[in-house]
């Protein structure tokens, strides 16, 4: 029986046997020039497959079911909370090729919070996809508003993309830097000053 993909963003689809995967890998070793049967390659198609596993586990998992448990015992507490540099890797929709980055989240709670790993989360659910950064960004914010409900939430990405560097113009080390604010985030020019400034501010060395 074929597995199936789930929760893909737009439809279900089947997903091919390992065996086809693995011999749309040969086909492609052999489209570059190389030949799939020497040595060196001959395991490749069967580590490609299992990579591309690892690299697209996102479309297993659902953002909604990491965000379901919340809280509402938080003293009053209604400011920002925040969590900044969040590393991720994640591949572009157009070249399959990688784009690693932080995501900086934030958000005004309502009525309930939600644990802090489970926004990072949500980050690396949506970034182990086949992804523009754009749509991640909107991704990441859009699934805090709905699941949350909370009074505004703000997403800024900042990431470098290979499929620019190692193609195309070949410029290396090009940040590109996306952002995206629902409710007072949006309308509140200062609570998105002071979102920036979160985001900037020095560390002052602090690790764990």
């Amino acid at each position: 029986m074929e597995a199936v993909v789930k929760k893909i963003p737009s439809k279900t689809v089947k997903r091919p046997s390992q065996e086809e995967a693995e011999a749309a890998v040969r086909t492609l070793l052999a489209w570059a020039g190389d030949n799939p049967d020497r040595e060196g390659l001959l395991d490749t198609p069967k580590r490609v497959a299992k990579a591309f596993r690892e690299y697209f586990s996102g479309y297993e998992d659902d953002p909604a079911e990491a965000l379901s448990r919340t809280f509402t015992d938080v003293g009053g507490y209604d400011d920002i909370v925040m969590l900044r540099d969040i590393e991720f890797n994640s591949h572009c929709e157009h070249h399959i090729a990688p784009f690693i980055g932080r995501v900086h989240v934030a958000y005004l709670p309502k009525t309930n919070v939600v644990g802090i790993s489970k926004l990072a989360r949500v980050v690396e659910i949506y970034a182990r996809r086949l992804q523009t950064q754009e749509t991640m960004t909107a991704q990441i914010a859009n699934a805090i508003s709905d699941s949350l409900n909370p009074r505004g939430v703000a997403v800024l990405v900042e990431a470098v993309h290979t499929c620019m560097s190692m193609r195309g113009i070949g410029k290396r080390n090009v940040a590109t830097i996306t952002t995206q604010f629902t409710g007072e985030f949006k309308t509140n020019p200062v609570l998105q000053a002071r979102f920036m400034e979160l985001v900037r501010a020095p560390s002052n060395g602090f690790s764990l």
